[in-house]
């Protein structure tokens, strides 16, 4: 069955809700699309996806409780045939390259028109990457010249999936008792998570371990 004869699923993560509710009109205008589910958070996205199995993902960065990298990362761990476009208002270079190592389909910012989103679905259906314009030179001369990773993007590659999630909502200043409740993990477990994360991340303190979220973008103080 070819693209233009099936129902092409479709599946927004993004924490502002007139964001999702723009985006829908507008894919649900386009014939042969459907969106098929929502999520304002990174955590319920992979859930849910996992779920869903959409043949689509836009997908923010910013978000609460998990980011959008790492909610990427995950759901091409679950669900390697669901094609994941990023449309975030940053262009920073870590995010970029991050996430086509880890396989994304498609980087627009969110000036983007609702052509280029459009564009982008089928770019990615056909196995093609797409990028905003003002993004694709600098993405180009990024990978000819083998751009070195930070040593604290190496730092936090060291981290589990678990640690990334605690890491974040640590960093978003979330209680222990919020983020065993959330993670329906126990408050020691969640306690001994930090420590590692401490220990990976080389740093002794909260506040020096938001610092690190803050320079890495995975928060917004």
């Amino acid at each position: 069955m070819s693209e233009t004869d099936r129902t092409i699923t479709i599946f927004l993560a993004d924490d502002h809700t007139i964001v999702r509710q723009g985006l829908s009109t507008m894919l649900e205008l386009e014939p042969g699309f459907k969106v098929i589910g929502e999520a304002s958070n990174g955590l319920e996205s992979v859930n849910m996806v996992e779920r869903l199995r959409p043949d689509i993902v836009i997908m923010d960065i910013a978000m609460p409780i998990l980011n959008g990298i790492d909610a990427t990362r995950r759901i091409k761990q679950v669900c390697p045939e669901t094609k994941v476009i990023i449309l975030s208002m940053h262009s920073h270079d870590r995010f970029i390259n991050e996430l086509f190592r880890i396989g994304a389909s498609g980087y627009l910012l969110k000036n983007s028109t609702g052509p280029d989103v459009i564009k982008a679905i089928h770019a990615a259906l056909d196995g093609d990457t797409y990028l905003s314009p003002s993004i694709s030179r600098r993405v180009i001369e990024d990978y000819v010249t083998l751009k070195k990773q930070s040593r604290e993007e190496e730092l936090y590659g060291e981290l589990s999936n678990r640690e990334r999630e605690v890491f974040q909502m640590i960093a978003e200043g979330r209680s222990t008792k919020e983020i065993s409740d959330i993670l329906c993990l126990s408050p020691n477990t969640v306690k001994t998570h930090r420590s590692n994360i401490m220990e990976k991340l080389q740093v002794d303190s909260i506040p020096k371990l938001i610092l690190f979220a803050k320079r890495l973008k995975i928060i917004d103080l």
